[in-house]
């Protein structure tokens, strides 16, 4: 189980990302159709300045029982060691186990 600051923080970041979406896209646009390097440099200045945890590079997935950061399947939203547990109990539909 991950320590719950650890996953407080991850939804700190995700709040801040949705926060300052929009504005970080319509930088992002301006900066492509300025030509001279000056002016993409004021602009990326105002990049710069946006909160660091509202970049989305910085979120994790987390498996959704755990919390677990590491190991984690993007289409079940659960990590490696949950999934083969309930893959084993039979709890999820349409997964099979491998067998030759």
């Amino acid at each position: 189980m991950a320590r719950k600051s650890w996953i407080q923080r991850e939804k700190k970041r995700e709040r801040l990302e949705q926060k300052y979406h929009l504005i970080r896209r319509s930088l992002k646009k301006e900066i492509s159709k300025v030509r001279l390097l000056k002016d993409q440099g004021k602009i990326h200045g105002k990049l710069q300045s946006l909160p660091r945890n509202s970049s989305p590079t910085r979120l994790r997935r987390r498996c959704f029982s755990t919390g677990r950061a590491r190991a984690n399947y993007r289409d079940f939203g659960l990590s490696g060691h949950r999934l083969r547990e309930m893959i084993n109990r039979c709890l999820l539909p349409g997964v099979t186990r491998s067998s030759w």
